[in-house]
């Protein structure tokens, strides 16, 4: 079982200098021997981008735009790394397949328009089989980083999908997901010029902003709520970031049944005042019922495994 996960302080600060022997892993609280470990800084990246174009975003839609064009000039190395565009209103659509020509993806992103109903899960739940099996790198080494970012209010009222099944399938495909919300109101120009007089403001959040904190918290990514526009940037950066400040380990897990199960990953570090990320498990294989019949070819691996 790979598990990639990052390291943080109590400033939010990657800590990115630590060894094996300072991390314990556990699944259903049973211990596991790590036989594999790395820092992963450089692995190519497969990202796959969700934008919200619902009737519920119309006016937001601008902004998602910009975010998501910016996101992907940050974050991605040409020659490098692949990103797929997929938006959702009724049903979800991949506008643009994989694909490094950073012009195309925002060219496509730009001609999007709004309207129609939000299936928010089963956009989640299609682009994670799309990450399921991306286009491999060139070289010996056939690992990639799944990345799946979302650019929505949170809201779902069209998909077939639960929200439960949704986070399965990113699970299984090994997918992190990060969430940017589109639902907080922002500070307008008066109230910059106010701000002497306002010594606080809370935020209070939104139901669909705690639906995208929960996805994204049971895959070991995070959800960005930015009080202003001129904020992106910065979650933008911080996602960037990440991605290239991450651990990788493996373990072969002494639970054998394969009863396709959820199981509960838990990776402990010996150092105060550290935090870990990480997915919070993975669901276990299930016996085919074709086991006892001849072999006609290798058998599938499972996504995520």
């Amino acid at each position: 079982m790979d598990v990639v996960f990052s390291v943080f302080n109590r400033r939010q600060k990657f800590i990115t200098d630590l060894q094996k022997e300072n991390f314990s892993v556990f699944e259903d609280n049973q211990s596991q021997e790590i036989r594999f470990f790395s820092r992963e800084t450089d692995l190519p990246l497969r990202v796959g981008m969700l934008l919200d174009t619902s009737n519920s975003i119309r006016d937001r839609l601008k902004f998602e735009q910009e975010a998501a064009i910016d996101f992907l000039y940050n974050v991605l190395r040409r020659h490098k790394d692949l990103a797929f565009l997929m938006t959702f209103d009724s049903e979800p659509s991949v506008i643009q397949d994989y694909t490094e020509d950073l012009g195309t993806l925002r060219d496509v992103i730009l001609r999007q328009r709004a309207g129609g109903g939000t299936a928010l899960y089963d956009a989640i739940y299609l682009a994670s089989q799309q990450l399921s099996n991306p286009p491999g790198p060139s070289g010996d080494n056939p690992q990639v980083r799944r990345v799946l970012v979302v650019i929505s209010d949170g809201d779902d009222n069209q998909s077939s999908h639960s929200r439960g099944e949704a986070i399965e399938m990113a699970q299984r495909a090994g997918v992190v997901l990060y969430a940017i919300s589109t639902s907080t109101q922002w500070v307008t120009a008066n109230e910059e010029r106010d701000a002497a007089k306002q010594t606080s403001r809370k935020y209070h959040k939104e139901p669909g902003d705690k639906v995208l904190e929960q996805i994204t918290e049971e895959t070991g990514g995070r959800a960005f709520f930015p009080y202003r526009v001129d904020d992106l940037a910065q979650s933008f950066l911080d996602i960037g970031d990440e991605l290239r400040s991450q651990y990788s380990l493996a373990y072969v897990p002494s639970n054998k049944k394969a009863d396709g199960r959820f199981r509960k990953i838990r990776i402990e570090v010996d150092r105060k005042g550290l935090q870990v990320r990480a997915r919070r498990g993975y669901y276990a294989p299930r016996a085919s019922a074709d086991a006892t019949r001849p072999s006609t070819g290798p058998a599938a691996k499972h996504p995520g495994d």
